[in-house]
């Protein structure tokens, strides 16, 4: 028996509002889990939200500030008494909680703070260790219940997690697209394949735009058409492809980079390292047009185009490398990929870059 889920959403000023019409069916008691800037924005409209639902919130939780197991486990005891979970925050925080509701056995709805990820939509789950480093990737097909989407407090939070989550959106459309190419897809896969467009159409048609709105702290209709294919358009097709399509080459380079101490002690977030993986991927796929177009759109808005913008460095390369080949993201690519390879495109990508300068 084949069986697919798909999380229904909720987008607007007043998104909240709608927890009574969806929560309520699910149980009479939640855990409010997330980050702390992200509950602070949050956590006041999401508390009125359950009391008119009628639903107990019996305690609200910082989620220890990295997806790793071991946040997990502090948490597993602090929900005993939670029929549900509520995941308010970014891709960190959401996916903690989602790994968490995954194990336990609880139904979780979503509530994203930023637009920098599709964590909030996928079922997915990415596990690290608490110094940052890639762990493990957590399979499941359980998404979210529902997603609730308040624009406002999106339009509010800074604007370089839309920045990046701009970055981490179009890398869906290339990599599965690129990852599917040798293959006949059945029919979840194609529906995926065939939906990845609005992961990179969108971005490009009003990313710039909705960038300046969000630096604006203003809801526009061109902010929420790039926040809904950052976290909707970009979910359902992690949710509709299997997990060799939704990843690849782009993925792989980030978490190469996630070595680095300097990607952590920089500050450099998953979807900008992420879109620097896509200028890498298509130029050792040797699709220079595209390439082309998406490097002078990442310079537009100011998302990386060499390894001096993420602070890496030509002899940093052995490591990153060795990193981003050790995991799944490329075991289904139509050729396969070495180290050298990936060394020799970024060395092409620097020239390039040089170049355009």
């Amino acid at each position: 028996m084949q069986k697919s889920l798909f999380p229904g959403y909720t987008i607007g000023v007043d998104a909240y509002d709608d927890i009574k019409n969806v929560c309520p069916a699910y149980g009479k008691k939640v855990a409010v889990i997330g980050g702390k800037h992200a509950l602070a924005a949050a956590k006041e409209g999401i508390l009125k939200g359950a009391a008119d639902a009628g639903i107990e919130v019996i305690g609200v939780f910082w989620y220890g500030g990295e997806a790793s197991v071991e946040n997990m486990d502090m948490l597993r005891t602090q929900i005993e008494e939670a029929d549900m979970i509520f995941a308010v925050g970014g891709g960190k925080a959401i996916d903690t909680c989602k790994v968490l509701a995954h194990s336990t056995n609880r139904p979780f709805f979503t509530f994203p703070t930023i637009a920098s990820t599709c964590a909030s939509c996928t079922s997915l789950g990415i596990v690290y260790h608490p110094d940052g480093s890639l762990r493990e990737y957590s399979f499941s097909k359980i998404p979210p219940n529902h997603i609730f989407i308040n624009t406002q407090i999106i339009a509010e939070a800074p604007d370089i997690y839309l920045w990046a989550g701009m970055g981490d959106t179009m890398a869906k459309h290339y990599e599965c697209t690129i990852s599917s190419r040798n293959d006949i897809p059945a029919h979840s896969d194609a529906m995926g394949i065939a939906l990845s467009s609005m992961c990179a159409v969108p971005i490009m048609r009003w990313g710039e735009k909705a960038l300046a709105d969000c630096k604006a702290n203003q809801v526009s209709d061109e902010l929420t058409e790039v926040i809904l294919g950052i976290i909707i358009s970009t979910g359902f097709v992690s949710n509709f492809v299997q997990v060799d399509y939704t990843t690849g080459l782009a993925h792989a380079m980030y978490n190469g980079f996630t070595v680095l101490p300097s990607t952590e002690e920089n500050g450099h977030l998953h979807g900008e390292v992420v879109s620097y993986g896509i200028l890498v991927m298509l130029t050792i796929d040797k699709q220079y047009a595209e390439r082309d177009t998406l490097y002078k759109f990442s310079r537009s808005i100011g998302l990386p185009t060499r390894l001096a913008d993420i602070h890496a460095k030509a002899e940093d390369l052995a490591k990153v490398t060795a990193k981003a080949l050790a995991g799944i993201d490329v075991r289904v690519y139509p050729y396969t990929v070495t180290e050298q390879m990936i060394v020799d495109g970024i060395m092409e990508l620097e020239a390039y870059d040089e170049k355009m300068r």
